[in-house]
């Protein structure tokens, strides 16, 4: 299964820098091609394992080494220390080493793809996972883990092909499982969480019926929990089912909070979709609802605790704050619409701190181009910015300027910038905006 995201790699290689930035879309076999590696070392009770207790303790002590310690640079107040990062994965490099079973050596494998994810090196961070495939696992929660980050990296770099191929691969091996166990029982959880990433990938692409019909084949109470929750919630909401919506992302939520187990095949992740970022996404997801329902004052408390634990996470000057940024300004504007009062200097002041932190690029180059990263939230974070100059007189060219950049960046498949600022009562669908992929969907 994880072959491909190997060969994925490989091709990326001649066209992404150090900073990632995707030039053309990566080449890939048909998923057809590429077989699922033999599942004779799965067993019915294989979605969970006992974990080393010598490699968890490892993996904590290199990953709060790397977070742990912050610098203060010209470039960056309060950015992450490269040297600190080095640290964390030379532990974890070491911790490999002395590893007696391939399942511990699987888990640190995740825990160095995550590290090196957040440094910003997201090409090896694709290595490390692909490696995973070379582990004679017997655990496949580690193996549907890998793939999933796999998932939310090239969803992140706008590669959607190769984020499909990768799930896939991932719902086929699962499916050669059941039919060689005869059932796919233990296994239900891991199913739902490909399945949600598979209707992700679909909501992105503007499919909105094969994702509907994804979604509502995993929506088994007790199997549908953390990622595969959030993403299904994140269709309903987007789909104006708030009520349904706001409840997955609670139950998304409250999961989260209950894992205490690295056994337990929920709090396998990686990079983008670990559980710490489920957590801020669905907190982030649940404020925008709360102010698509006019619920402003609890859209800003969760909101702003959502930002409080993003600050905590990636420091105060991380894109991500501008993520979310990006929503609560849209909440203000929302809230000035609803309430017929003006808010602009907030909102103004908020797109535009925004914009600074996602590090959007000059007016002069074509943002619809594919080195743009986060294209999706800069062109809304711009496009509000520009509605917010627009009104005013001495800078309407300005916002001019801004608006037209902004509508030529915006590449959503289900509706215009237009549509994502000027909500409605009738509007049939909002935007959602997903910190952990930075996307809106």
């Amino acid at each position: 299964m994880m072959r491909l995201a190997a060969k994925l790699s490989r091709d990326l290689k001649n066209t992404i820098g150090p900073s990632f930035s995707l030039v053309k879309p990566p080449l890939w076999p048909p998923p057809e091609a590429v077989a699922p590696p033999p599942i004779r070392q799965f067993s019915a009770d294989s979605s969970t394992f006992t974990p080393n207790p010598v490699a968890l303790q490892m993996i904590k002590y290199a990953t709060s080494l790397a977070r742990g310690q912050r610098t203060v640079t010209n470039v960056c107040k309060c950015a992450i220390s490269e040297e600190s990062y080095a640290r964390g994965l030379l532990v974890l490099e070491q911790c490999d080493s002395t590893q007696p079973d391939d399942n511990s050596k699987g888990l640190v494998e995740l825990a160095r793809s995550t590290l090196l994810f957040e440094r910003g090196s997201h090409e090896a961070a694709i290595e490390r996972l692909g490696k995973i495939q070379d582990l004679s696992l017997s655990s496949i929660a580690i193996k549907v883990a890998a793939s999933e980050a796999l998932v939310g990296i090239y969803l992140e770099h706008y590669q959607e092909d190769a984020a499909s191929a990768v799930a896939d691969l991932a719902l086929q091996l699962l499916g050669t499982i059941r039919m060689e166990l005869g059932n796919g029982r233990g296994f239900e959880v891991l199913e739902a969480r490909v399945k949600a990433v598979k209707g992700l990938i679909e909501l992105i692409c503007g499919n909105l019926d094969t994702a509907q019909s994804i979604f509502e084949g995993v929506q088994g109470e007790r199997f549908f929990i953390g990622n595969a929750a959030l993403s299904c919630a994140e269709f309903l909401h987007g789909t104006r089912k708030f009520s349904t919506a706001k409840e997955l992302y609670q139950k998304a939520i409250q999961a989260v909070s209950e894992i205490k187990d690295l056994g337990d095949p929920n709090n396998l992740g990686a990079c983008n979709m670990t559980s710490e970022e489920v957590a801020i996404a669905a907190a982030c997801a649940l404020g925008q609802l709360e102010a698509h329902l006019g619920n402003f004052n609890d859209a800003e408390e969760i909101l702003t605790a959502a930002l409080k634990k993003m600050e905590e996470r990636f420091g105060s000057h991380h894109p991500k704050v501008g993520v979310i940024l990006t929503c609560i300004a849209l909440m203000y504007r929302l809230k000035a619409t609803a309430e017929r009062s003006s808010s602009l200097l907030i909102q103004e002041g908020l797109f535009r701190r925004a914009v600074e932190l996602l590090k959007a690029p000059p007016l002069e180059i074509d943002g619809a181009s594919e080195n743009v990263f986060r294209k999706d939230i800069i062109a809304l974070a711009r496009g509000g910015y520009a509605e917010a100059l627009r009104v005013q007189q001495s800078r309407k060219a300005e916002g001019e300027r801004l608006k037209q950049w902004a509508e030529t960046t915006w590449g959503n498949r289900w509706m215009s910038l237009g549509e994502a600022l000027e909500l409605s009562e009738s509007s049939p669908k909002v935007p959602v905006i997903d910190t952990r992929i930075c996307r809106v969907v």
